[in-house]
């Protein structure tokens, strides 16, 4: 079963999460099978980073508690011009890339996204209660470090991020398979008045922040061990034995992300809508029908003639399909 399994170091100021995506992850990957970028399917490498992505995205979900979406975004200038994963409070995911040109077999994240040292990480949090007005909050990051060197995995990005924005120690791990995705995630809790995911305060104001950093470090050493192939065979409760069998741990009842896809036929009809009446028409006289496909999901939406009528015409509901939606 796809878990997230939160966990917490007794008499530590330390906190863990693991994700384990399995059929979730498997789904997603049938659904795009069908869909191409660029007149080529998603290469192993450019499957490996947005599976990366879609554990970072629940870890990073699960880790905020935040009521909205959490975008993971990675633009570059190799190959993969974006990457996205979008998780929501129900730690519902889904991923997509835009890939221009080839990628190669053993392609690392230097190669696809950061080739001239121009590649950039966004985290973008999006309110779903949004109030007029109010703009998500972004932050990005160069996929370089302090000393200006290209960081070689999604997992270092992300945890500069997090240092340079969170002003917090974190430690990540990352792996994906075609059949597994996978993540955990190791964090130093805040400093002051900080509290434990079952709201007890840990710390305070006056605390030694030496010893904290020496207990945060010594967790995220063995953290470091951990290897992708242990990651990605291993079930959540074996990861934690085989990593922190001397340490007491609490660990918190799971929960079960999922892939599931926000797009749907409205959404398509308000976009069709955006492009006006006299460009949907050309469309329709040209190919006989408008066709919009899901770069998330694969979905395939189809407007005939009538459907691109009722869509323009004064409150008139959206259309039902009247061809398959895939």
């Amino acid at each position: 079963m796809d878990t997230l399994q939160k966990f917490l170091f007794e008499g530590l100021p330390v906190r863990g999460m693991l994700v384990r995506l399995g059929a979730s992850w498997r789904d997603l990957l049938s659904r795009r099978a069908s869909v191409s970028d660029g007149g080529h399917a998603f290469a192993a490498p450019v499957r490996a980073l947005l599976g990366e992505m879609a554990a970072a995205g629940v870890l990073m979900q699960g880790n905020l508690k935040f009521n909205g979406a959490i975008i993971l975004q990675m633009q570059g200038d190799g190959p993969v011009k974006l990457a996205v994963a979008e998780t929501l409070p129900d730690l519902s995911f889904r991923v997509t890339a835009k890939v221009v040109g080839e990628v190669a077999a053993d392609a690392g994240l230097e190669e696809m996204l950061n080739l001239h040292g121009q590649g950039r990480c966004a985290i973008t949090l999006d309110p779903l209660d949004r109030l007029p007005g109010q703009q998500p909050y972004q932050g990005v990051v160069p996929l370089f470090g302090d000393q200006r060197e290209p960081l070689q995995k999604l997992s270092e990005v992300l945890e500069h991020y997090m240092l340079q924005s969170e002003q917090l120690d974190t430690r990540l791990v990352l792996a994906a398979d075609d059949s597994v995705a996978a993540g955990l995630l190791i964090q130093r809790l805040p400093m002051s008045g900080g509290a434990n995911l079952a709201g007890q305060v840990l710390v305070s104001a006056d605390e030694d922040h030496i010893g904290r950093s020496e207990d945060f470090n010594r967790i995220a050493l063995l953290a470091a061990t951990l290897t992708a192939d242990e990651l990605l065979t291993l079930q959540p409760a074996e990861v934690m034995h085989r990593l922190f069998w001397q340490e007491t741990l609490r660990v918190f009842e799971p929960q079960q992300p999922r892939f599931a896809c926000r797009c749907s036929r409205e959404r398509v009809a308000g976009m069709l809508r955006g492009l006006g009446a006299e460009e949907v028409e050309s469309l329709i006289a040209e190919r006989g029908e408008a066709e919009v496909g899901c770069d998330f999901c694969g979905a395939i939406y189809r407007f005939d003639p009538v459907d691109v009528g009722g869509l323009f015409t004064p409150g008139h509901a959206v259309p039902p399909a009247s061809s398959q939606l895939q």
